[in-house]
C-alpha cells in the first residue's frame, strides 16, 4: 500500500497594513478621544444630472443618474456611491480590527444593498415627505471573509469594525447638515 501524497495549500494574504503606524494612531484617539478632522471636496455640475467631485490630487469622482431618472448613466448614481462609501469603510474597519488582532485575511468582500425611494422628486414637486422619510430606509451588508482565524472571531472582528465605522455610523446617527447658497 502506498501513502497518501502531502497535500500543500498556499494562502495569498491581501496586502497587509502597518500594524505598528496602527497602534500609533489608535493609541492617538485614546489620548485625545474628542479628536477630529476635516474632509473637503468639490463638486462641478455637467448637466443633465452629471457631477464630478474633486478630492484631494485624485481623478474625479463622476456621478450620474440613470435614465428613468432623467440621467445619461455614465457613472454611478448617488446612492450607488454612498453604499461604495460605507463598503470601502467597512473593508478598513474589519481589515484594522483583524490586523490589530493578530489575524491575517486572504479575501474580503463587502455587498451592500439599501432600500431608498425618490417620490419628492428632489423636492421639484413630489410627494411631501419628512427629512426621516426620506434617504436610506434600509441597508443590509453580507460580508464573505477568510482569514486564518476561527468564524466566532470574524464574526467579532465584523462587529466591532461595524461598530465602530464612521461610515456606518453616518447612516445610523443624524448629521447636522448645513446647506446654503454662497
Amino acid at each position: 500500500m502506498s501513502a497518501l501524497p502531502q497535500t500543500t495549500v498556499e494562502t495569498t494574504w491581501v496586502k497587509p497594513i502597518d500594524a505598528a503606524g496602527l497602534s500609533v494612531f489608535a493609541q492617538k484617539g485614546r489620548d485625545n478621544p474628542n479628536s477630529k478632522g476635516t474632509v473637503r471636496s468639490k463638486t462641478v455640475y455637467d448637466g443633465q444630472f452629471r457631477s464630478l467631485t474633486y478630492v484631494g490630487h485624485h481623478a474625479p469622482v463622476v456621478v450620474d443618474e440613470p435614465p428613468h431618472l432623467f440621467g445619461q448613466d455614465t457613472a454611478p448614481a448617488p446612492s450607488e456611491i454612498l453604499l461604495s462609501g460605507l463598503g470601502g469603510c467597512l473593508c478598513v474597519g474589519i481589515h484594522a480590527v483583524a490586523t490589530h488582532r493578530g489575524v491575517k485575511i486572504a479575501r474580503m468582500e463587502v455587498m451592500l444593498e439599501g432600500d431608498i425611494g425618490n417620490p419628492s422628486a428632489w423636492g421639484a414637486g413630489g410627494a411631501k415627505k419628512e427629512p426621516l422619510q426620506m434617504g436610506f430606509q434600509a441597508v443590509r451588508a453580507q460580508i464573505v471573509l477568510e482569514a486564518d482565524a476561527p468564524r466566532e472571531v470574524l464574526e467579532e472582528i465584523v462587529r466591532d469594525a461595524d461598530y465602530a465605522s464612521p461610515m456606518a455610523n453616518c447612516f445610523r446617527n443624524p448629521i447636522p447638515t448645513d446647506v446654503r447658497l454662497v
